[in-house]
């Protein structure tokens, strides 16, 4: 028997408890290891899916590069459209997006009206051929709507959205120089390869600024060069230390290799010995030493790829550049976007915007520059222009101006980019070919993959 007082131990209460709690841990144990395992096998699945897709992706995007070299002969020569009531790309990238969509609905209403215009005249044309004219004479619109009852119809008419709805302007988009949003010459065309999606897209490179401008060794122009720029890192918003750091590393590439403005077939003629047979060594006529002449041709496309290689190589760090200054649903701004990393020498004065424009004027001189770009940009939304002549003719005032950038700049672009992005799934891969137009003929300069 216990004595009396004493309490009774509580040793199954505590085992209870510990054996509760060694319980609980394992359980969570358990759930963290569930729960890592888990998550390995969904990385390890979507790494194994990826892995699918992106093989799958690049075979696309190769057949894709192979369908566009096969192809490159058919693209003819695009065509510089006229947009005379239409608003113009050249500044769209000083544009913020409430700018912008103002600049939409203003267009839409603008269209708008003039839809309902042209829609009751239509409506007009048709009711007199309606009406007795040897009852009534000769009468006009307004007799006309007063004796047919039209004029509820022509209101509701007017009053109507024919053709675009001016409060949603997202069925709007901005005409580049071709046709479609600058800088494409067509349409991008969406292909099914497979299960992966691509797209082709064609790019003017005359249109935009070329890098290659900050590798010319030419001292009379160093100074417009380094002007041009500054315009054009200005309007793009490029601070100071980016236009240092990269014109830094482009002195870097020119050490590597110079640039020149146009590059041409290179002729390397070689004179070399001719082999001596054993037979004929034993004669006489063989002490004399024979001597045989070759000429080897480079093509200029050697010296345009290598400059694309260096370009587009970790020598040069465009990320600066491609930092967006807006960024909106169907539009994105950047340096990036106006700058040819190619190597050309010259802008097209019909598919270049403003920035492209002044930076390449400044050759002719930078006080006419900002004049002499609004100047070409009013007259060739009327018209293109056909050659340089046609603007000594048109902007005559310009003439000296024109003579001192004539080697920079160009009615015909020579130069474009068919860049190929393929979507499969979770992998998405990309393509460019650069091609170069030469006497009437496309040919290749680079592929470059990623």
């Amino acid at each position: 028997m216990m004595p009396t007082g004493t309490k009774k131990p509580k040793t199954r209460l505590n085992d209870r408890g510990m054996a509760l709690i060694v319980v609980l841990v394992l359980l969570v144990v358990l759930c963290a290891l569930a729960y890592t395992l888990t998550l390995r096998v969904s990385a390890y699945r979507k790494r194994s899916q990826y892995m699918v897709d992106y093989q799958a992706a690049r075979y696309a995007r190769d057949s894709a590069v192979k369908y566009a070299l096969a192809t490159l002969q058919d693209i003819n020569e695009p065509v510089i459209i006229a947009r005379p009531n239409e608003p113009d790309f050249s500044d769209l990238f000083t544009m913020n997006e409430m700018e912008y969509r103002r600049l939409l609905t203003n267009w839409a209403e603008s269209i708008n009206a003039e839809q309902a215009l042209k829609y009751r005249k239509e409506i007009m044309q048709y009711l007199r051929s309606t009406v007795d004219v040897n009852r009534f004479g000769d009468v006009n619109d307004d007799d006309i709507s007063r004796l047919v009852g039209a004029n509820s119809i022509i209101g509701s008419t007017a009053n109507s959205n024919i053709a675009i709805d001016p409060n949603d302007p997202n069925n709007l988009q901005i005409p580049g120089p071709y046709g479609p949003a600058w800088p494409l010459i067509t349409k991008p065309l969406n292909l099914i390869i497979g299960d992966a999606t691509v797209t082709i897209e064609i790019h003017d490179e005359n249109a935009k600024y070329p890098i290659g401008w900050l590798m010319l060794q030419d001292k009379p122009v160093q100074r417009q060069i380094q002007a041009g720029f500054e315009t054009f890192c200005e309007w793009m918003d490029v601070n100071k230390v980016t236009v240092n750091q990269l014109e830094e590393e482009l002195a870097e590439l020119s050490e590597i290799k110079k640039y020149k403005l146009k590059f041409e077939d290179v002729k390397i003629t070689k004179r070399e010995k001719v082999p001596i047979s054993r037979r004929s060594a034993r004669t006489k006529r063989s002490r004399q030493t024979r001597y045989r002449t070759t000429t080897t041709t480079i093509p200029a496309t050697v010296n345009l790829t290598d400059f694309a290689r260096l370009y587009h190589s970790s020598l040069l760090n465009t990320e600066p550049l491609a930092r967006p200054f807006i960024v909106a649903d169907d539009r994105t701004e950047s340096a990036l976007k106006y700058i040819s990393l190619w190597p050309i020498g010259t802008v097209n004065i019909n598919t270049a915007p403003r920035n492209v424009l002044e930076a390449a004027f400044t050759f002719g001189g930078l006080s006419s520059a900002v004049n002499f770009a609004d100047d070409v940009i009013q007259r060739r939304r009327i018209k293109p222009f056909e050659d340089p002549n046609e603007i000594r003719r048109e902007l005559f005032k310009y003439g000296d101006s024109l003579e001192k950038c004539r080697q920079y700049i160009v009615t015909k672009s020579n130069l474009f980019t068919i860049r190929i992005t393929v979507n499969r799934g979770l992998a998405r891969t990309s393509a460019v070919i650069a091609v170069r137009k030469n006497k009437g003929k496309l040919e290749k300069i680079a592929v470059l993959s990623g």
